[in-house]
């Protein structure tokens, strides 16, 4: 029989894998996805409300209103700013741009699990370099491996998921090394929550450096994780060819209103990043208490590298009612939640090494 042939390249693709599901009719906290605890403001959910009325229209395929209040939220041109379904749609889009055949994408690992995805679907060829014992991006080997193959490179900062942010200095050295013509995407998913004094302002490096682009989102810290809103800073030049290469009406006019909705209330949404922050650093404190070895977190996250056992030990903690997010092999990622989950995860943790 006669098939039609898949790309080659599909038969290695890694799966995306989805944090854990609470299943039906049982009652657990679910902190396998990095998703924002609290729910939409009252505020929100009335954009979102009245958007419903339009559903049985396109949306704006621009998202023009959303566009220009990103800019001016970040003080950038409009046409800097080119918005997604998600931050992760956006960097395949950005890679459609700029990749060619057999190009390379320089990339750390372990990081966001998507990047092998993204890149690969774009035609190009990963290049991974390993991430820090401590978690932390080695941005010294990815200057390293930058060949004259390399067509971009990834920093995600924090690391997704071990959480470290890269520092300014350590940064700056690595930009003066990478070629002008290397594009670097800063993935910055997570700034929001960014508490360290060493942590680079990413605007202003966007600023200073024509070759970087950023990546953001409003599905962690704005906690619209399910309406897809994430967006890319990039000089003019690079932002017309990401829009090109965008899917037409990525964004729903759902997602665009309530996105608009958001920043309209971002001081009130900044106070419940304040509480996560805050929930963040009890966390990592009674883990380090335990005797646990935890990276520095700067994101919504916490990272255990438990290696072998970590599928072992996100069963046992769904089974105590928390759903973790197990990489095999690797580690444990545990989204930061409410106080009851902390608590009850800390249970789990202390139980774990008193075997």
């Amino acid at each position: 029989m006669t098939r039609v042939p898949l790309r080659p390249a599909l038969a290695d693709l890694p799966p995306y894998v989805p944090g854990a599901r609470v299943p039906v009719g049982a009652a657990a906290f679910k902190l396998s996805s990095n998703e924002n605890p609290y729910p939409p403001l009252p505020s929100v959910v009335l954009a979102i409300s009245e958007a419903a009325e339009d559903v049985n229209r396109y949306p704006d395929m621009y998202a023009t209103e959303l566009t220009a209040a990103i800019a001016s939220s970040l003080a950038v041109p409009a046409e800097s700013v080119v918005t997604g379904c998600g931050s992760v749609a956006v960097l395949g889009h950005v890679l459609t741009a700029v990749c060619r055949p057999d190009d390379e994408v320089v990339m750390p690992w372990r990081s966001f699990e998507a990047y092998p995805i993204a890149i690969t679907l774009a035609g190009a060829q990963g290049v991974p370099v390993p991430v820090g014992d401590d978690g932390r991006l080695d941005l010294e080997a990815m200057a390293a491996a930058v060949t004259e193959r390399t067509r971009v490179v990834l920093v995600c900062t924090p690391n997704n998921p071990t959480g470290p942010a890269v520092h300014a200095d350590e940064l700056a050295t690595f930009l003066a090394a990478v070629p002008r013509d290397v594009l670097v995407v800063l993935d910055e998913a997570y700034v929001e929550f960014v508490r360290d004094s060493e942590a680079p302002d990413g605007l202003a490096v966007f600023a200073d450096h024509p070759n970087v682009v950023l990546l953001r989102t409003f599905s962690k810290a704005f906690g619209l994780a399910g309406l897809r809103v994430g967006y890319a800073v990039a000089r003019p030049r690079l932002a017309a060819g990401i829009r090109a290469a965008s899917t037409p009406f990525g964004v729903s006019h759902v997602g665009q209103l309530a996105a608009l909705a958001s920043l309209r209330a971002t001081a009130e949404l900044m106070t419940r990043v304040d509480a996560i922050v805050a929930e963040r650093a009890r966390l990592l404190a009674c883990l380090r208490t335990q005797g646990w070895a935890v990276p520095d977190s700067q994101a919504n996250f916490v990272w255990l590298a438990l290696g072998d056992h970590s599928t072992a030990f996100a069963e046992r903690s769904g089974r105590a009612g928390v759903l973790v997010r197990p990489f095999a092999g690797d580690g444990v990622r545990v989204s930061v939640g409410e106080p009851e989950a902390t608590d009850l995860l800390l249970e789990v943790t202390a139980d774990w090494l008193s075997r």
